[in-house]
């Protein structure tokens, strides 16, 4: 396939789209797959087939529309372009919408309303194919321009080139640590090596983040597009796409997809009639959350355990196998192809002026509308919580917001203007992370909810390095007599200690970042602490603490010990 080949399916796949009277547009992620959509969709097709009217109308099933506590999600789109989205869609409910929509009748199931905040205030650049295609037909994808930018990159630019397009648009990577993308790839095209790798990191783990797991099920063709543009740009004809283990369905979609773009010659040998070759296999997480680390994600690749290693070298320098190896986030990646086809200017447009473009969050917890939203760098976590996600349910009271997952920080309720982006919450003792965003309300215990955080890091380290292997049981028991009321005034002191030491000394990201939620949660909510250690009270009534008759004072603290001997 050539460029001109692949503008002409473009034109062919439109034309055929725009003659059927009516597209069904079926949520058919893992949401709503867990929701019920199969059954929905099969009987869909059972009237379609016994109407006889496949001909005039094409059930779509898409990847995530974005309200995911909603489904079954279904939209109809009829040939003058209106459309109506239906949510918590039973059997029953689809195919009377659709026999509605058939006959031209109002249908009596209630939609959505079209100017809901959650979709209307959402900017897509990443997510502007979800919900629109089936990411199992390649030739959706190419209708609405997928591999166009592939092939421009590859007839009309220069790798330099390309890598200059993204360090001036200013992306940053999406998986947490905001590098700058371009200086990345740089850094790779200058290294000198007869080979070099291009790695897309899938193994999303943080609790309470689904994005890339999202984008690889929804758009599986954006993020291959992403990876051949790099490898290009890089100098490497070999990708690995890294995916947790617990994403069956994504893994599923991105083997088809990479199989089908390989029979068209958008992968493979000679892609688009270039001389540029570029594969690209598919690798299985270990089942670690610190295969996350790119270091830990390389030797897993390799097939050895998924232990980080020291840096440097750094990854440009040696990764797979000792050669250059570019690793970036999956939604890096999916920002690559709009970058190139509409201009590092138009993307540097969106955002704030060092964090750019948009990001993807997972927008769950405490919140009215949850679930997947795509908004510009800078927006307020008010706009976010209360527009949105359209505020608490039942009235309740924003207490925080997670962000960052286990090596984030908890953003509490004065700082609810903060713009979202690196710096702000960085500022705030907290991250971006890859994209989870928990809304908690006044039944969130702090000290609890370090707790949770501490122990999933002491149940994910890999035990290489003694700092985050014992350390992050030291915290984790601190954190339970805290929580338990066995815990003295000292422990607060020797928590804080414990933290800034595992944060000093860890080996990687995983045991640096581990103190986060408790430092952070110390500097905010340091009353809740101290309720639960001078006060034997949780103000949140979630835990349940030991009945120690009440000693408050710091010089009581020996006394307190005895008893609690005693008793």
């Amino acid at each position: 396939m050539n460029p001109t080949s692949l503008a002409e399916q473009a034109a062919q796949e439109l034309q055929r789209q725009e003659q059927l009277k009516l597209r069904l547009f079926l949520c058919y992620s893992t949401p709503c797959v867990a929701a019920g959509a199969e059954p929905v969709k099969t009987a869909l097709e059972e009237l379609l087939a016994k109407q006889d009217l496949a001909a005039d109308l094409e059930i779509v099933a898409t990847g995530c529309m974005g309200p995911c506590s909603r489904g079954p999600l279904l939209r109809i789109k009829n040939a003058d372009g209106e459309e109506q989205t239906f949510e918590k869609v039973t059997p029953e409910q689809a195919k009377e919408i659709l026999l509605h929509s058939i006959a031209n009748q109002p249908v009596e199931t209630t939609a959505l309303p079209a100017d809901l905040p959650f979709f209307v205030r959402q900017t897509r650049i990443v997510l502007s194919n979800s919900g629109e295609i089936d990411p199992e037909k390649i030739e959706h994808g190419i209708a609405r321009g997928s591999y166009s930018a592939l092939a421009h990159v590859l007839h009309e630019m220069s790798a330099e080139e390309v890598c200059a397009e993204i360090k001036q648009s200013g992306l940053r990577g999406r998986g947490g640590g905001g590098y700058p993308t371009g200086l990345k790839w740089n850094l790779v095209r200058k290294s000198p090596a007869e080979r070099k790798y291009v790695v897309a990191n899938g193994d999303e783990g943080d609790p309470g983040a689904y994005m890339d797991r999202t984008i690889m099920e929804s758009d599986p063709h954006r993020v291959l597009e992403g990876m051949a543009i790099a490898g290009y740009a890089v100098g490497a004809e070999q990708g690995y796409i890294y995916v947790r283990g617990e994403y069956p369905l994504a893994a599923a979609r991105l083997v088809k997809a990479i199989k089908a773009a390989e029979r068209r010659g958008l992968l493979g040998s000679r892609v688009l009639g270039s001389n540029f070759n570029f594969r690209i296999d598919l690798r299985i997480g270990a089942g670690a959350f610190v295969c996350g680390e790119e270091t830990a994600l390389m030797t897993s690749i390799m097939g050895r355990r998924g232990q980080p290693v020291p840096r440097p070298p750094y990854p440009a320098q040696s990764g797979l196998w000792g050669y250059p190896t570019l690793i970036n986030n999956v939604e890096s990646y999916a920002n690559i192809a709009p970058i190139m086809q509409q201009g590092a200017d138009w993307f540097a447009g969106f955002g704030t002026e060092k964090s750019k473009g948009t990001k993807v969050f997972a927008l769950c917890g405490e919140v009215v509308n949850s679930g997947l939203i795509e908004v510009p760098m800078g927006i307020s976590l008010r706009d976010i919580v209360f527009e949105i996600g359209g505020g608490l349910p039942d009235g309740g009271k924003f207490k925080a917001a997670q962000t960052g997952g286990p090596s984030g920080g908890c953003i509490p309720a004065e700082h609810l203007d903060t713009p979202v982006d690196y710096e702000s919450l960085k500022e705030l003792g907290s991250i971006m992370g890859s994209g989870g965003l928990i809304v908690m309300n006044e039944s969130s215990c702090m000290p609890d909810v370090a707790k949770f955080f501490m122990g999933f890091c002491m149940e994910e380290s890999c035990g290489k390095c003694v700092p985050c292997r014992v350390g992050t049981v030291e915290m984790y028991e601190l954190l339970t007599r805290i929580t338990d009321g066995s815990a003295m005034l000292n422990d607060l002191e020797t928590l804080e200690q414990l933290c800034r030491l595992v944060q000093e000394t860890s080996l990687c990201g995983l045991g640096m970042t581990a103190p986060n939620p408790v430092l952070n949660t110390l500097h905010y909510y340091r009353d809740e602490y101290l309720a639960h250690i001078q006060e034997n009270n949780c103000p949140a009534g979630v835990c349940q603490l030991d009945q120690i008759p009440l000693l408050k004072l710091p010089e009581h603290a020996a006394e307190l010990a005895v008893f609690k001997e005693e008793h």
